[in-house]
């Protein structure tokens, strides 16, 4: 089975987004999102504007509902198709069509070949995400992937729950989703950025810095990020001269500037999506640079185009910027199967997630003998630690018939879920751009939970 989607070549500026979708805005509430992880940005908050002005107010979510009563396993997805977060669909959308693809070859679940996934386009937009939930929801599906961005999620998690279908996504990082009140029905293979802000602390402070500026965006992305950098910086004995957080639809970023150059810091974090490369410009012209502070970036600036954005005549003027982001397990062999499968595709972010979602969803409705997540919410983190560790949907389906407890290690690493419906651990990339601004990986580190 394969799920049809329209790809689109990667524009400039779309490339900034391409890990921005981990997080997207709860406050404020924007129309244009980036987690990553996308068009030019004026003309982007232009039409994403008007689309939004032109958009109804979707109905309040019912309270309550059966979930899928059916004996089928039917997935739907509100991932991103149109907007500036569309660059991020194809991997995602690709992803699940793969799963489904190797589900169904080993007999389906539940001995249910599983159909196509119903889809739904999130489109940067609150009330267009909702409108595309309301409707999957009303064809009674066992669980909705997506969606991409954080507040794309927000926006619809209360609809999702409350219709007793599960929701998992597997690029939202905000830390707000750790405590959600979900009832056990929205689930994550995203690591927090609890997990990540610490690593990116402990990257400055190893590069010597000591006295940092922080500018983030404000969405809990940018808000979640920044406290969990700010508070590592200062366990670390460093001193946060700036955490503040600016509006990401802005037309011009001079007062981030401003307010960065009176903070007077030797290194500066900037929590951005596409935006950021404005923020990047505008503190090297007056004479932020790499070479004058310690300048560090996190998931939504990792892209390898960042240095010809930022100045498409020199791009190894970012040479020496860092950043963080989460990093899936070295997987070549899912890598490649995803190419065969999707041949036009051109970037795998966050694939690997979105794979092991489904995975991970089928295989607790296997342990569980229901397709109704109301039924199988119970098994989720039980499928994903502490039994025999099994790397496939058939392997494991085949683990669970034999009477045994499996332990599934997906696609983008060992899951081994809190209670939460999170990963319990992450892996994080340190990235950083050489003289010619070319994006570099200098190592992973494990990140864990503070206790």
């Amino acid at each position: 089975m394969r799920v049809k989607t329209h790809l689109r070549s990667a524009a400039a500026l779309s490339a900034l987004a391409l890990l921005a979708a981990c997080g997207d805005a709860e406050e404020p509430q924007t129309d244009s999102e980036a987690s990553a992880e996308d068009t030019p940005a004026e003309d982007a908050e232009a039409e994403e504007t008007e689309s939004a002005d032109d958009t109804m107010e979707s109905e309040e979510p019912a309270a309550g509902g059966d979930g899928n009563t059916s004996e089928t396993f039917t997935f739907g997805y509100v991932l991103p198709e149109t907007g500036q977060l569309a660059f991020l669909g194809p991997p995602q959308i690709e992803a699940l069509g793969l799963a489904i693809e190797d589900i169904n070859a080993a007999g389906g679940v539940l001995g249910n070949e599983v159909p196509a996934p119903i889809a739904g386009d999130e489109a940067g937009q609150e009330a267009a995400a909702q409108q595309a939930a309301d409707r999957i929801l009303s064809e009674q599906p066992s669980a909705i992937v997506g969606a991409a961005a954080s507040g794309m999620s927000l926006a619809i998690v209360d609809r999702v729950t409350g219709a007793n279908v599960m929701q998992c996504s597997g690029s939202n990082t905000a830390p707000t989703f750790t405590d959600y009140e979900d009832d056990g029905l929205y689930i994550r293979t995203a690591p927090s950025d609890a997990l990540q802000g610490p690593v990116l602390a402990n990257t400055i402070v190893n590069d010597g810095y000591s006295n940092v500026a922080i500018v983030a965006r404000a969405d809990d992305y940018g808000s979640g990020l920044a406290e969990a950098t700010a508070t590592a910086l200062e366990n670390a004995g460093a001193t946060v001269s700036l955490n503040e957080t600016y509006d990401p639809l802005a037309r011009e970023f001079n007062a981030v500037v401003s307010s960065v150059e009176a903070a007077e810091p030797d290194a500066v974090v900037v929590i951005a999506f596409e935006e950021g490369a404005q923020i990047l410009q505008g503190m090297f012209e007056a004479g932020l640079t790499p070479d004058a502070v310690g300048v560090y970036g996190a998931d939504g600036l990792r892209s390898a185009d960042l240095g010809s954005i930022v100045n498409e005549s020199d791009p190894g003027v970012i040479a020496g910027m860092k950043g963080t982001a989460p990093a899936s397990a070295d997987n070549p062999d899912f890598i490649t199967k995803l190419e065969e499968f999707a041949p036009d595709l051109e970037e795998t972010q966050f694939a690997p997630q979105v794979y092991d979602c489904a995975v991970t969803m089928a295989l607790a409705a296997e342990v569980a003998g229901s397709v109704n997540a109301a039924d199988f919410k119970a098994e989720v983190n039980g499928v994903t630690s502490e039994g025999t560790e099994c790397t496939s949907f058939e392997e494991c389906k085949g683990l669970i018939e034999d009477g045994e407890d499996i332990d599934y290690n997906g696609a983008s690493g060992p899951l081994d879920f809190t209670e939460a419906g999170e990963p319990g651990t992450a892996t994080i990339e340190v990235y950083e751009f050489d003289d010619a601004g070319d994006l570099q990986s200098v190592e992973t580190v494990e990140a864990n939970p503070v206790e």
